[in-house]
């Protein structure tokens, strides 16, 4: 999948790899960030983890020691020269408005030809070594030039918004005629070993097999010819449990769960994709009101400039996104597709947050249901100072705890998302297609 320090697409690979795994099969995973790695080693799968070039670029953590640890076998000067490179044009044009996956990868530094045949060189590599029967693949271009390279079965695991007949992240304004893409340095690559050039990428999306997230009511294609709905994937189990300190809460209030993601995605920097502004909005808006908010970081700490929390807040690490879904009356998060996904899901009415244009997509989409509504960040675009309307922010929180039609269209997007089989129907799904192989 491609790395990020978060547990967005985990959300989407973990269950289907227990699927496959419960059906027999053997799964490597491919992650070298940090909390995914943790959570990939706690559920029992093996990662293959290390030989990513330059990785610190992706997560901002470029501290020299890990830098030097990363790079290994890799060429110091080629490697040098790249991270030189993407600080110079990439990193000081990163920005919460990106309208599709061209932009998406262009920002991700796939525009630097070294750079990407370094890593879909290292993608190479691992299929080699480990001979896979297929390669099951969410969001990574170099993995999917890989595995066309090798010859080797590619599934996908896409939404909508990256799928070729879509009309990108920012679907409801028109692009920019100037947006930066890298297809060029995309294209001397694909020539190079007899690929097929492409105009976009999200012509390198589909797979042998491609599986849309969702369903057509949340994620729309404008033409669903061969298009696989899997509807939704949940990282956890629906027997798990939450804490007893949580059951244990007294019902006479609301419970909120608030779910900012990654706090800070950099190290001692602001960055567009940061929940911190998300945590600081609903100390705000929440702190007077008479409910309790239960605040997970999905393994992150608490940054200690927003610390003591107030007397309703309660912070844990971690919670089972489903059983804490079920359990609360709201959830109020980033806008993630795993959270929209899992908030639908359980029923459950959401209040979202968007840090970024993707994520404004997924909770247009939600709003447009009439299972939650969305509070957009000011200065969205600059991704520097975002802040958000507190008194827009409460007065939200408390039309959805009090209108009861929020509850009733999320818990009928709910029985429409049950029918579609979620990991379960994907893993029959891959097999039939691994059965056609044979």
């Amino acid at each position: 999948m491609q790395p990020s320090n978060d547990l967005g697409l985990l959300a989407q690979s973990l269950p289907i790899a227990r699927e496959l795994r419960n059906s027999g099969h053997r799964i490597i995973f491919c992650n070298p960030a940090k909390t995914p790695s943790k959570v990939i080693s706690k559920a029992g799968f093996k990662n293959h983890h290390r030989g990513w070039p330059l990785y610190s670029t992706l997560t901002g953590d470029i501290r020299f020691i890990n830098f030097f640890r990363m790079i290994g076998t890799m060429h110091l000067k080629r490697d040098l020269d790249i991270l030189l490179w993407y600080f110079k044009h990439v990193k000081k044009n990163s920005t919460s408005e990106i309208w599709n996956f061209d932009h998406y990868m262009f920002l991700m530094g796939m525009c630097n030809e070294k750079y990407t045949r370094a890593i879909v060189k290292t993608m190479s590599k691992m299929i080699v070594k480990h001979k896979p029967d297929a390669v099951l693949n969410y969001w990574n271009p170099f993995m999917s030039i890989a595995a066309r390279i090798n010859k080797t079965p590619l599934i996908s695991v896409i939404q909508a918004d990256t799928h070729p007949h879509s009309k990108g992240f920012i679907w409801w304004k028109e692009p920019p005629i100037d947006l930066p893409k890298p297809v060029q340095a995309v294209n001397k690559i694909l020539s190079e070993n007899q690929l097929k050039s492409i105009q976009s990428m999200n012509e390198l999306s589909p797979g042998d097999l491609t599986l849309v997230l969702g369903i057509p009511e949340t994620d729309p294609i404008p033409n669903t010819e061969n298009t696989n709905y899997i509807g939704t994937l949940l990282m956890n189990q629906e027997n798990d449990k939450l804490p007893n300190w949580i059951y244990n809460l007294q019902r006479d209030k609301p419970v909120i769960w608030l779910y900012p993601g990654n706090v800070r995605y950099i190290s001692g920097h602001d960055s567009p994709f940061d929940g911190l502004v998300i945590l600081q909005a609903c100390i705000e808006a929440l702190r007077n009101l008479d409910v309790h908010v239960i605040v997970s970081t999905g393994h992150h700490k608490l940054p200690e400039d927003i610390l003591p929390l107030p007397a309703n807040f309660r912070h844990t690490p971690f919670v089972p996104g489903l059983a804490m879904a079920k359990y609360c009356d709201l959830m109020i998060h980033h806008g993630g597709y795993g959270s929209c996904q899992t908030g639908l899901f359980a029923g459950t009415p959401a209040v979202i947050i968007p840090t970024f244009s993707e994520r404004e997509s997924n909770a247009r989409r939600i709003a447009a249901t009439g299972a939650g509504d969305i509070v957009l960040p000011l200065a969205c675009s600059s991704g520097k100072n975002k802040k958000v309307n507190f008194e827009e922010l409460k007065s939200k929180i408390k039309l959805i705890l009090e209108d009861e039609s929020y509850k009733v269209n999320a818990r009928k997007i709910s029985e429409k998302i049950k029918k579609y089989g979620g990991a379960y129907e994907a893993k029959t799904l891959i097999e039939k297609f691994m059965n056609t192989l044979d």
